[in-house]
């Protein structure tokens, strides 16, 4: 299997499976240098980690990081960061009457069709528990961006139809409001009916999707490379990468279709002899590069197909239509806990093209 490294010069490969030994990343190219503790780590895969709410998981994981190599006396030394998390809460039971029944919404025909056999433990590298090795290269990546003043933070904007009114643009608010509910959604009276909207659809075996915008503050004029690397082009992929996503918008997105150019473009301004503009239709990219303007990004988030509910699916041995019900635990709703992965993915490709921008002009 090929594709599981990502970026050009901070260059990340995951690696595990769902329900193997461990899961785990290796970072390369990261500068020598940057303070660097397993702390730091910790503290953005403690927001990842399953079982603290009823909008995830039960399944209980420590998700506890060992940092193998490339850090010394607390800061990087140049040479590949590895990391490790053990799994240690992985039951396989309730996957072994779905070993050639592929679940809907899931990978396991396309899996099992394109390499003829596949891990049928909780979806294998397929699984969302892949993501713990974006979350730790991201937390490497956040440290680095800000040393060079950028911030990046996500939150829910929409779970299950129920949209929320975002009133402020301050970062440092609207992770803590975010952060102080199940939901993630900084608007306290949407995230209350999140939640009740949650509870019920759980108990009828059911599961949904959601909206989830990523933010980035202070990221300097001229990141992103024409033609086939642009920074908007490289956050799409980044973002489509993750498993659930099924959409991406930078800035106005799907709107700007519905737009005239007078009313999409941004005009220049100037306030207290400083570039600025006076909107921010496109998300703080233009031609590929970055503007100086804040980076605006939106994921939509499918259900998890994982569900209480009897589904129609095949028999991949006796060639026959059969239904299957999905056990074990899963998450009612993706859009919570893709969160603090979305903002690693977004934070992944920020520090690469901040450090590929240096090597650009003299």
């Amino acid at each position: 299997m090929s594709g599981n490294t990502f970026g050009t010069i901070f260059r990340i490969t995951t690696w595990g499976e769902s329900h193997g030994s461990a899961v785990g990343v290796v970072v390369d190219g990261c500068p020598a240098g940057l303070a660097l503790v397993a702390e730091d780590v910790q503290k953005e895969l403690d927001r990842r980690r399953p079982g603290q709410s009823i909008a995830s998981t039960q399944r209980k994981e420590e998700d506890k990081v060992e940092i193998l190599s490339g850090i010394f006396e607390g800061k990087t030394t140049g040479t590949p960061i590895s990391m490790i998390v053990w799994n240690k809460d992985a039951d396989s039971s309730a996957y072994e009457a779905l070993r050639n029944r592929p679940r809907p919404g899931h990978a396991d025909y396309a899996y099992q069709m394109k390499y003829g056999l596949r891990d049928h433990r909780g979806g294998g590298r397929a699984s969302a528990r892949e993501t713990v090795g974006r979350v730790a290269a991201g937390a490497i990546a956040k440290k680095l961006l800000k040393e060079a003043g950028i911030e990046v933070v996500a939150y829910v904007t929409e779970l299950g139809g129920i949209k929320a009114d975002i009133a402020s643009s301050n970062l440092g608010e609207l992770r803590a409001e975010a952060e102080s509910n199940p939901v993630r959604c900084p608007d306290p009276t949407a995230a209350e009916r999140m939640l009740e909207r949650l509870d019920a659809v759980r108990h009828e075996g059911d599961s949904l999707g959601g909206i989830v915008a990523i933010v980035a503050k202070g990221v300097p004029v001229g990141l992103g490379e024409p033609v086939f690397d642009k920074l908007d082009a490289d956050l799409a992929k980044a973002l489509m990468s993750v498993g659930a996503v099924k959409a991406v918008e930078i800035g106005a997105g799907l709107e700007s279709a519905r737009m005239r150019g007078s009313e999409m473009n941004d005009p220049l301004v100037i306030q207290e002899k400083i570039i600025d503009f006076s909107s921010n239709n496109a998300g703080g990219i233009l031609g590929g590069v970055s503007t100086g303007a804040t980076i605006v990004c939106k994921i939509a988030v499918k259900p998890t197909p994982s569900i209480a509910k009897r589904q129609s699916t095949v028999d991949l041995v006796l060639r026959e239509q059969t239904e299957i019900e999905i056990k074990g635990r899963h998450d009612p709703a993706i859009p919570p806990r893709i969160v603090p992965v979305a903002e690693a993915m977004v934070a992944l490709v920020l520090a690469d093209h901040l450090l590929r921008q240096r090597a650009a002009r003299l």
